[in-house]
């Protein structure tokens, strides 16, 4: 029999076709999530309301395939991974399931009667069905960050011994928080692009307060994830091209491990880099279309659509301690700017004492 691909080659593809379901469905779905977790904030009156959820009616079904597909995905090529987490995040999924059940249910039937009670409580099950997914998918992700107490039996039976008490630690809280915030800024942007008046500035504050609570939790995870939180390593395996055995694998616990791959991998200091610069990218944006004459040297118009001189002048203020020739002008605007400056300075200089000091460590161990 011929193969195309070796096994360790199918294993790096399957790796990848899950990534860009996971990231299809965080920027797809992730504007339908946060636009929900919006709507009783950004909508003042009905006909507001209605605004935003015709936004994202059209489109937020099929956006969630994605999901589904990459839930399907974990299946075909890990069974047992599949099977683990499904059964130790087996509350937490049921939560997130009938919090979606909300969404096309309050998309159907809110308009329904036209008693305001009835629509504000499909308001609030619209909002849940936002906002709870998109906190849990980062408590999620956060607890895969330290490691699910699980282990398999002589006959591969998977055996999970945590609770869902358990997944509610503090980092993994922090790591929904991240998500949350990521998202909801991510659906007010989209709001601003679709509407106009009165419902576009609401949505513009909220997209610039999201942001600025992503860009502390985020900040915070990073140190977090740099000074204590602990990973797990493979310290010795079969063949990578072999189809072994999840026991003839075995890991150590190592501190400071999440940092080694930046020196495994020195261009995957780029990625918190980028998530830095991008943020403030949409901030100073904010910013400027909401305060006029807030920089000086960026043209703006009525139009939401980002700037090229902001992209260029984040990255800029984030890499180096000089403006360029785009100054801030308003209070706000230079406060983000220091910001993004001490950033841009004790990032770098934190992440490089780190890593020479895991370096000086690990000889002596």
């Amino acid at each position: 029999m011929i193969y195309v691909f070796d096994y360790a080659t199918l294993k790096l593809i399957w790796w990848l076709f899950v990534g860009v379901l996971l990231i299809g469905f965080a920027i797809l779905d992730g504007y339908d999530l946060g636009v929900g977790a919006l709507l009783p904030f950004v909508g003042r009156t009905d006909a507001e309301r209605r605004i935003v959820i015709r936004s994202v009616s059209a489109t937020w079904e099929g956006n969630q395939v994605w999901f589904i597909t990459a839930g399907g995905a974990i299946f075909a090529a890990w069974p047992l991974v599949y099977a683990t987490a499904f059964s130790g995040f087996y509350v937490a999924l049921i939560l997130t399931l009938f919090a979606l059940f909300f969404r096309p249910v309050g998309f159907e039937y809110r308009s329904k009667l036209a008693d305001p009670r009835w629509r504000d409580a499909w308001d609030w099950a619209l909002f849940v069905g936002g906002a709870v997914p998109a906190l849990i998918f980062g408590v999620a992700f956060g607890n895969l960050l330290q490691g699910v107490p699980f282990h398999f039996d002589g006959d591969q039976r998977v055996f999970y011994t945590g609770s869902f008490w358990g997944l509610l630690n503090p980092f993994a809280l922090l790591a929904g928080v991240v998500s949350l915030a990521m998202l909801t800024m991510h659906g007010a942007i989209f709001l601003q692009l679709r509407t106009e008046g009165a419902l576009q500035d609401r949505a513009r504050s909220a997209a610039l307060l999201c942001g600025l609570v992503f860009l502390a939790a985020f900040a915070l995870a990073g140190v977090w994830v740099a000074s204590s939180l602990p990973a797990f390593r493979i310290a010795s395996m079969p063949d990578a091209n072999s189809a072994f055995m999840p026991l003839a694998k075995s890991v150590e616990r190592t501190a400071g491990g999440w940092l080694g791959n930046y020196s495994r991998y020195p261009w995957t200091i780029a990625a918190p880099v980028l998530a830095f610069g991008a943020t403030f990218v949409a901030l100073y944006t904010f910013v400027a279309l909401s305060v006029p004459n807030a920089f000086s040297g960026v043209p703006m118009d009525d139009s939401p659509a980002v700037p090229d001189g902001f992209i260029y002048f984040s990255f800029v203020t984030l890499t180096s301690t000089g403006y360029g020739d785009i100054v801030p002008i308003h209070p706000f605007a230079r406060s983000l700017c220091n910001i993004e400056g001490i950033i841009g300075q004790l990032y770098p200089a934190t992440l490089l004492a780190r890593l020479v000091s895991l370096a000086i460590v690990r000889p002596r161990a």
